[in-house]
């Protein structure tokens, strides 16, 4: 099978010939694999741990003030397409909440970013350029409930839901709005050189999710909905990102008809993996599942039983697409424990 057959075989709740697996890490963490490996770059790892996905980017090309990485304040490291300015690791932390105190009026005056300013035009030959042996994930990675967080601060986000939830409301669909049709163009432009729609929002905490189930249902499934709609419209399979616990909310997420959810953390309240595979693993496919806590915290040895045991309760049936529990690994995760996870993948992925 390729890379992509496995892939899409998964998603189907079938089981392919292995389990396919993908890495999540950030620039550092790459580079101190490579080092370790002594490989020459990304790709060159990204194929000797048998990564089966690949990702596509549209460009930015609209003006240089509202660029995320040209025209920044002293210390900002990104800029969001909301034009909020952030500081710290990474895409860091927002300067300031610029709909904080905003009134309805204020929300519809906001200059809100233009679909035109994104460049689909290259995504295509990005695509193809694998010659269709990985599964391409591409779309904007949408995070509309994080902008509208960084817009109105959270604690007043919540405030408004029951103040002013039209505010909340306007907010959110200016969100979803942007990155909807940004991700329309993108789908028009590749064709089905795409595979999955990749969509990023982090609705769960350690212990439960961010909002309560009435709230959650109220104020981002039916943004949720949407992404799901247009994923599907054009054939794509719909993949979210989400941290934390989940199990609150699973079924309103598996009724938008998602397709897959990334990555699943086993020790957040009600997320153990046995339970999440008996009561949803016929509707969902679940990346990660592999305690990146513990693969920080582990030998070698203890890295290596870690993933079979997550192997013996995932992999049974399909559904499964097997990496760190993290989907951005950080330079203090050891190199050697996150080796040692694929190549006890690879040993014991394979379905007889």
């Amino acid at each position: 099978m390729s890379s992509r057959q496995r892939v899409l075989t998964t998603f189907r709740h079938q089981e392919p010939d292995r389990v396919p697996v993908w890495l999540g890490a950030s620039p550092e963490w790459k580079q101190l694999a490579c080092d370790y490996l002594a490989l020459p770059d990304e790709e060159a790892l990204l194929r000797y741990l048998g990564d089966d996905f690949r990702r596509v980017f549209s460009r930015y090309a609209g003006p240089p003030e509202r660029s995320p990485d040209q025209m920044l304040s002293p210390g900002v490291t990104w800029r969001s397409p909301f034009d909020i300015e952030r500081h710290g690791y990474g895409y860091g932390m927002p300067l300031v909440n610029p709909l904080k105190r905003a009134t309805l009026a204020d929300v519809h005056a906001y200059p809100w970013p233009d679909p035109d300013w994104m460049d689909v035009s290259q995504l295509r030959n990005d695509a193809e350029r694998w010659g269709g042996e990985f599964a391409i994930l591409g779309g904007e990675w949408s995070p509309f409930w994080h902008d509208a967080i960084d817009l109105l601060d959270f604690d007043v986000l919540i405030y408004q839901m029951f103040d002013n939830p039209d505010i909340v409301h306007a907010v959110m669909d200016y969100t979803a709005s942007y990155y909807l049709e940004v991700s329309r163009r993108i789908f028009e432009a590749a064709g089905d050189a795409i595979d999955i729609f990749f969509i990023g929002n982090d609705f769960g905490a350690q212990t439960g999710p961010l909002l309560s189930p009435p709230l959650f249902r109220r104020f981002v499934i039916p943004y949720l909905q949407r992404f799901v709609d247009l994923g599907h419209e054009f054939g794509k399979v719909v993949l979210l990102h989400t941290d934390g616990s989940l199990r609150a909310v699973m079924t309103d997420l598996i009724a938008t008809g998602l397709d897959g959810i990334q990555s699943v953390q086993p020790y957040c309240t009600g997320m153990a993996l046995g339970g999440l595979k008996r009561d949803f693993g016929q509707d969902l496919t679940f990346f990660g599942c592999i305690d990146t806590q513990r693969l920080i915290e582990s030998t070698a040895d203890q890295a290596r039983q870690l993933t079979i045991d997550t192997l013996n309760v995932m992999k049974p049936g399909g559904g499964f697409i097997a990496s760190p529990s993290h989907d951005y690994l950080l330079p203090e995760t050891p190199v050697e424990n996150v080796i040692v996870m694929y190549e006890t993948i690879r040993e014991f992925g394979a379905y007889a």
